[in-house]
Formats: structure tokens, sequence, C-alpha cells
């Protein structure tokens, strides 16, 4: 019954709100979290290993990781002389998703090119969800962006945000001023989507409106209960993004764009 309603949720959510960008079907809710609450994708994100590494939400990290903002340990992406952040990658899969990757270049100073020779590049994967490393880990490095449920604009820049060294915006440093967590309403063994992490802020604002922010109901243990409130006004959306908002963009350019 659960997987009956999932399918008919994204039936309504891309009869009343998809829209077309470059051959590509978005529904207005696309990050990853949110649709893989709602469609009970959850259960991938605990206890999954993929190629040596432990899935964390949507998030690979190595087991017993470093909390800490891994753009202060050097996993920034290296500058170019030209100014530009070269980033190799190659696609295993064939489907389409090059509008999303490329779509840095209009706003940031980040390329996303293919890979040659270069050692350090993503790898993007279609395997079990949508999840990536956080900053450069060096060497070959995964992406996972599954070819059923993955491939929506949001989602794409939602998991290369993360490679880029971001982190979720609920789990940032100041965050308990912005949003409340309701850890009895998040399905058991799932609070550490909710972590707080020291994070960079740069100086820029607290953004409901970012790619990087969970849905109200992300982690629900029944789908309905949220885990997250905005304060001081309840009724604040957020989660919705379909697209990386300016401060996702001013924060990107702040950290590797600014001379």
């Amino acid at each position: 019954m659960a997987a009956i309603k999932c399918i008919l949720g994204l039936l309504v959510l891309f009869a009343v709100s998809a829209w077309t960008e470059a051959m590509v079907i978005v529904p207005i809710i696309v990050t990853s979290d949110y649709l893989w609450c709602l469609c009970c994708f959850h259960k991938l994100s605990a206890g999954l290993y993929q190629d040596g590494f432990q899935i964390q939400g949507d998030i690979a990290v190595p087991i017993n990781r470093n909390a800490d903002p891994c753009v202060q340990r050097g996993c920034k992406w290296p500058k170019s002389s030209d100014g530009k952040v070269y980033i190799p990658y190659v696609i295993a899969n064939s489907y389409i998703i090059t509008t999303a990757i490329n779509s840095f270049s209009a706003s940031t100073c980040i390329r996303f090119i293919p890979r040659t020779t270069q050692t350090d590049y993503i790898n993007i994967k279609s395997l079990d969800g949508c999840y990536s490393y956080v900053g450069r880990q060096g060497n070959v490095q995964t992406v996972s962006l599954k070819s059923q449920g993955c491939i929506y604009f949001g989602t794409v820049q939602h998991e290369l945000i993360h490679a880029l060294g971001f982190n979720h915006e609920q789990c940032r440093s100041d965050r308990d001023q912005h949003i409340k967590i309701l850890l009895q309403n998040v399905i058991p063994g799932m609070a550490y989507n909710f972590d707080k992490i020291n994070t960079l802020n740069q100086g820029t604002p607290y953004d409901y409106n970012s790619v990087m922010h969970y849905g109200r109901l992300a982690f629900s243990k029944d789908n309905v209960s949220p885990t997250m409130v905005a304060i001081p006004n309840s009724n604040a959306v957020f989660g919705t993004a379909t697209q990386m908002s300016q401060n996702d963009i001013d924060r990107i350019n702040l950290l590797y764009c600014s001379k």
C-alpha cells in the first residue's frame, strides 16, 4: 500500500507541476532527500556500502568520518591560472544530465569538464540512490545519480554541490535560530542526518530556499509527521527548491571564485 501511495503521489506531482528542462521532466520538489522521504527510499540510506564507503543520507563518507567542514582540511578543488575551477567527470551511463552539470558555468567559476587523463575526477554512476562525497577526495570519487529517481535538475545540482564541499542547509552551525529538528518524528537510526556541523557559512544567511535544504518530511517515520519546522514562522516553506538559490551561488563563488 505504501508503494502504491508513493507512485500515486509522484504521479500527482508530475501532473500538476512538471516542466521541461532540456528534455528532462522536473517536478517542483526535486531534492533527493525529499523524494526519498516521500517514496520511502530512505531505507537505502542506512548501512549501505558502495566501493568501500558508507552512505549516510545522500552523503558518501568514509567510516569514522571527521564531521568538521572538509573545506578547511584541503578538500577544495584547485583553481586554474585563468581563475576557473575545472572538475573532470565521467558518466558511466547514458542518461542525460549535462544541462544540470553545465548550469554551474553560467553563474560561477566552476567548470565540470569531461575527463581525459586527470587523476582526480568525479565518476557519475547509476547506483542505489542519490549521493556524493563532500568535497574533493583525491583520485576517482563516486557521485551516484540513479537513473530512476535522481535524474532531476535540482537533484543533480544538489549532489554536485556536495562534491564541491558543501553540507546540507539544516546542518549549518546557526540552524537552531531558523529551524527546529523534531527528532521524535525521525526514523530510528536516522538522526545523524540532522547533526549540526561547525560549517563555514562565509557570512551568508540561512536559506530556506537552498537546493541543499531537506524537506519538512525528510526521514519522517510515518511520512506524515514533520521532522523539521521553521522558526519563528512555523508555516515557512522549505525543501522545495528546483535549482540553486542565489545564496547557493554566492557561497560557491565566495569559496571558489573570489580573489
